[in-house]
């Protein structure tokens, strides 16, 4: 038990670190691993984005904490790059953006509860919509904020992903229901496609005919929303008829193809990496099993680190299972058995073979290293996912460090 007068003292490694009201606040993580994110990289992709879709302006989605990269980071670097719009899926995530400054339109890419209508007002979102009693909501919400101008919002259609949205026949009933209201603005039309990241697949156009006839409906009884879109990042390569007047582009934002298909058809650089430092070194003989379960054993006297990362930080527990690598020296070496919660083991082979490997030696799991890159993609591929699941899984206690 502390005595009073110790109770109020700090651990010394911690002197120097409290706030006023005693709370302990760490000035720097002292963990050896964390998540680098190149902010110019993210310019560069929103920079060919802007230029392959103009006139078409382009929304940065920054939903998911930026796809694991940081929202606010990520959307200042998008903004600054010519991005019109960012696109977040929580009213928490808009409220975010705007809590650090961001004037731009937010959009909410999904029709969020009645009992956020306020809270939507209030923070100068701009929602999807699909629902008669959101709408009347919304509008409520408006005139008693007392806003002085209308409040946007954007009329999703299901054309065939089946997720979200109206119907198309229930599309032609909402829009005049939604103009019928003074204190909204109907300024959006939109979809979204199942299969874009399929370039051969005939549903996508199916799809497009369908929004196609709506739009045109609604223009012929005199709705014309200024704002048309229908395209992801994959439908900006697969579908150009679909760009329309804005494009909602996400994971080529980072810098990933949207599907192994489309690789290579944008000059895309990645703005992710995921890095550690060994923590432990250890010469072990032939025969050794390692990790949980000890199932990988070492065919010759080993090299074997320690990394101090592991599945709470979204390195899937099964990634060494599937044949995961890493990058020390600038050389691939295997992830040795299974990845814990908190560390994974790396077999660098025989002592003479491992190089200058020591406690501090830099470890790149996601990245760049030398000439060898190991990527998301590549996780995604031993996985049987998809990168998006690859970078949103990066936990929040992996710190970010932002360059560019």
């Amino acid at each position: 038990m502390l005595l009073p007068s110790e109770a109020t003292q700090p651990h010394p490694a911690l002197q120097g670190v409290t706030d006023t009201s005693g709370s302990f606040t760490l000035s720097k993580p002292w963990r050896p691993a964390w998540a680098e994110v190149d902010l110019n990289a993210i310019r560069h992709n929103i920079g060919l984005l802007t230029r392959l879709v103009s006139p078409a302006g382009v929304m940065a989605v920054v939903k998911a904490d930026g796809y694991g990269h940081g929202s606010v980071a990520a959307a200042y670097a998008a903004l600054e790059a010519g991005a019109t719009w960012l696109g977040v899926a929580l009213v928490e995530e808009g409220v975010e953006l705007r809590d650090a400054g961001v004037e731009t339109p937010i959009l909410l890419l999904s029709q969020p509860p009645v009992e956020a209508a306020r809270a939507v007002v209030d923070a100068g979102l701009t929602p999807v919509v699909h629902s008669g009693r959101f709408v009347e909501a919304l509008a409520k919400a408006a005139a008693d904020a007392g806003a002085v101008d209308p409040q946007p919002v954007h009329l999703k259609v299901d054309t065939g992903m089946h997720r979200i949205g109206c119907s198309p026949s229930e599309a032609l009933d909402l829009a005049p229901a939604i103009r019928k209201h003074r204190e909204l603005h109907l300024q959006g039309l939109l979809t979204h496609f199942a299969v874009a990241d399929e370039p051969d697949n005939p549903y996508t156009a199916r799809q497009v005919a369908v929004f196609e006839a709506v739009r045109k409906e609604l223009a012929r009884s005199g709705i014309r929303p200024p704002l048309v879109h229908a395209a992801n990042s994959a439908g900006v390569l697969t579908v150009p008829e679909a760009r329309y007047d804005l494009v909602r582009c996400g994971i080529a934002v980072y810098g990933i193809a949207p599907a192994a298909e489309l690789e290579g058809r944008l000059a895309l650089k990645a703005a992710l990496s995921l890095k550690a430092r060994v923590s432990y070194v250890r010469h072990l003989v032939a025969g050794e099993r390692l990790s949980y379960g000890l199932r990988y054993e070492l065919e010759v006297p080993s090299t074997v680190v320690t990394v101090p990362v592991g599945y709470a930080d979204g390195v899937p527990r099964r990634l060494g299972e599937v044949g995961g690598e890493v990058l020390i020296g600038g050389r691939r070496k295997p992830i040795a058995g299974t990845v814990t919660m908190d560390q994974l083991l790396v077999d660098l082979g025989p002592t003479e073979a491992a190089g200058e490997v020591e406690i501090g030696t830099e470890v790149v799991l996601l990245g760049r290293q030398g000439d060898e890159t190991v990527s998301a993609a590549e996780w995604a591929a031993k996985l049987g996912t998809i990168p998006y699941e690859v970078c949103c899984g990066i936990g929040d206690r992996v710190p970010r460090r932002y360059v560019g």
